[in-house]
């Protein structure tokens, strides 16, 4: 059955046309999502959602969305989207973080044009037929020293323009190395001194707990007197209420804002102080920008319901089309391995250990921890997923560490996954053969080579004669047929296991016959995911 996706925003016709074109059935409703009733009852039928701004998905909508499994919002802020309730539920929260970059740092650069000159106030001065020519005295921007807060991909489209316009620019960032501040000609430096040094400051920072209010009372005073300060990033990046004084008392002579600690803005500080521009979130409003955004999410949504690809996602690492493709079996053995672990584990788990060897060690680690997780965590909530798994794991107080390393044995590349209890380790290793299909290659230190089915057998027992007799007769008198049997021993006569593939689950009946031969000191179902 082909995805379906809800699109429940104003978006672009070329980007609903691109689920088209892939085979997804769309709906377009460009008004439903200010229907909160309407599509609390419609969501459960839809496997992606396409929003913009007006849908919120809460975790009320989350409850009644059965299918979904990913949301793609066409920009960059998700303030309308609980990203934690979604994860809990595995849904996969992309945004589109490139679509309006360039049109955002225009903007901010439209934004320090219009304050260094008073372009909106002589514009209206002029309008109602005065000629105030000496009351607007501007500034020039060239020789200007900008201090630039953020240097994200918006930001360094700023750093880029600013350049252009010969300003000299400096650059808070924490996670800005010298290479890149040299890469982009910026010159990197702390808070405080960019503080004392900007002639004008322009913010490029997402809010979180850290960058709320990073221009506070506090930090506005130890700015430069005349300096003028730019905000197309988030409202609650500057205490408003403190940047008004300080334009009041001149030591600020402009702003100018485009985003507001409340929105829609219709009451702030700022409104009528003289020489602040003022526009309503208009950072992304370019028709060029709506259409990139839009057409963005459609292929991001469309890659991934149709080919596992993840690009963009807040909580989930980014899986491109091509990795997901050479990934694809390494990924399903990572489930595969974890979920071997998770059957056979029935004490709490206190830690998760993955060892990745050879090819394997060069590929997407956090995407393989995620599904060897997913395939751990299935035994405990049958419906997490390669996003939910680790959160349910964390919440568990599961540590997961991982080790990776160059080729060191006879296979091109394995995964090797031992879990921790407080009383024992158990591991399982695993690779995948020339045919792209898992197997499992050792279990407890012993060497075996198992091809991976749906409904498998495992046992334990001493290196004895007739095992495989008692085993076949047993089964093969309920009915149930083998379709692949192998086996591994420690030693000649010592710890020897077997791992059966067969063409159905061995009810309990049979199980116990098995274990009243005494010749066995553990006999486990399994079950795998192998679709």
């Amino acid at each position: 059955m082909a995805p379906r996706v809800l699109v429940s925003d104003k978006l672009s016709e070329t980007a609903v046309q691109i689920f088209r074109d892939r085979g997804i059935e769309v709906d377009y409703m460009p008004d439903l999502g200010k229907d909160k009733d309407r599509l609390l009852e419609v969501i459960g039928d839809y496997d992606g959602l396409a929003i913009r701004s007006a849908t919120k998905v809460t975790e009320k909508l989350l409850e009644r969305a059965s299918r979904l499994k990913v949301i793609g919002r066409a920009g960059i802020g998700v303030d309308n989207i609980d990203v934690p309730a979604a994860s809990r539920r595995g849904v996969i929260v992309m945004n589109t973080p490139f679509g309006n970059a360039v049109t955002t740092a225009e903007h901010a650069i439209a934004m320090m044009f219009a304050v260094a000159r008073q372009l909106p106030e002589a514009s209206v001065s002029t309008h109602q037929g005065k000629w105030e020519k000496n009351r607007f005295m501007g500034v020039e921007l060239f020789n200007k020293t900008l201090g630039v807060i953020g240097v994200g991909n918006i930001g360094s489209i700023v750093c880029d323009r600013a350049l252009g316009l010969h300003m000299k620019v400096i650059a808070y960032d924490p996670y800005l190395s010298e290479e890149r501040a040299q890469k982009l000609g910026v010159t990197k430096v702390d808070l405080d001194e960019l503080l004392a040094r900007a002639d004008f400051i322009t913010l490029h920072v997402p809010l979180t707990e850290k960058t709320r209010n990073i221009l506070s009372a506090e930090a506005i005073a130890k700015t430069k007197k005349g300096v003028r300060i730019i905000n197309c990033a988030r409202g609650g990046l500057v205490d408003e209420a403190a940047l008004a004084e300080a334009l009041k008392s001149g030591h600020v002579a402009g702003a100018a804002f485009d985003v507001f600690e409340k929105e829609p803005a219709t009451d702030s500080p700022l409104f009528g102080l003289p020489n602040v521009v003022v526009t309503p979130h208009l950072g992304a409003s370019t028709t060029e920008a709506q259409e990139n955004v839009a057409i963005q999410v459609a292929e991001q949504m469309s890659d991934y319901l149709l080919t596992g690809a993840v690009q963009n996602a807040l909580n989930m690492p980014s899986v491109t089309a091509e990795e997901a493709a050479v990934m694809g079996p390494w990924l399903k053995l990572a489930q595969h391995l974890g979920a071997f672990a998770g059957q056979m584990t029935q004490e709490p788990i206190t830690a998760v250990n993955i060892l990745y060897d050879g090819v394997v060690a060069g590929m997407n680690l956090e995407a393989l921890n995620c599904a060897a997780i997913a395939g751990l965590m299935k035994v405990v909530n049958p419906d997490v997923n390669m996003v939910s798994a680790p959160i349910v794991a964390r919440e568990r107080g599961i540590r997961i560490s991982t080790t990776h390393q160059e080729k060191s044995g006879a296979f091109e590349g394995y995964i090797k996954l031992t879990v921790v209890t407080d009383g024992r380790e158990r591991s399982i290793a695993g690779t995948v053969f020339s045919d792209g299909k898992p197997r499992f290659i050792q279990i407890k230190g012993i060497n075996i080579d198992a091809e991976i089915g749906a409904h498998m057998l495992y046992t334990t027992n001493e290196d004895v004669p007739g095992i495989i007799g008692t085993l076949g007769q047993t089964l093969g008198e309920a009915g149930v047929n083998i379709a692949n049997f192998t086996l591994g021993r420690a030693a000649p006569g010592g710890d020897a296991i077997a791992l059966l593939y067969l063409d159905k689950p061995a009810d309990p009946a049979v199980l116990d016959a098995l274990r009243a031969t005494g010749r066995f000191h553990q006999v486990q179902p399994l079950e795998f995911d192998v679709a």
